[in-house]
């Protein structure tokens, strides 16, 4: 819960990346080197979003408890109380999954 006492500024989206799989669909334990880069993330804050030119709030387009598409590289490392999370742009998501 170390994210409830940091506030991304601007239009920047803190996000926790989901576990990547340890086991195949058919039950075989993956080594490491196996598991893919996970690029799925659950957004955990937002910030108030960017300004425009003429000084109105842009809306960020996620909130928290979205599970996001991220891209495979990009985003800020952010360590947390030992937990780790990281930083992108809102206009850095790729999507978000609609239940």
């Amino acid at each position: 819960m170390a994210f409830r006492k940091f506030l991304p500024m601007f239009d920047r989206v803190l996000v926790e990346r989901l576990a990547a799989e340890t086991m195949s669909k058919g039950g075989i334990m993956l080594p490491e080197k196996a598991q893919g880069k996970v690029l799925q993330a659950t957004v955990v804050a937002v910030g108030p979003g960017s300004t425009n030119q003429k000084g109105k709030l842009t809306p960020m387009s996620v909130k928290v408890g979205e599970k996001v598409l991220l891209p495979e590289y990009g985003g800020t490392k952010v360590n947390l109380e030992d937990e780790e999370y990281f930083l992108f742009r809102d206009a850095d998501i790729l999507g978000k999954y609609v239940e």
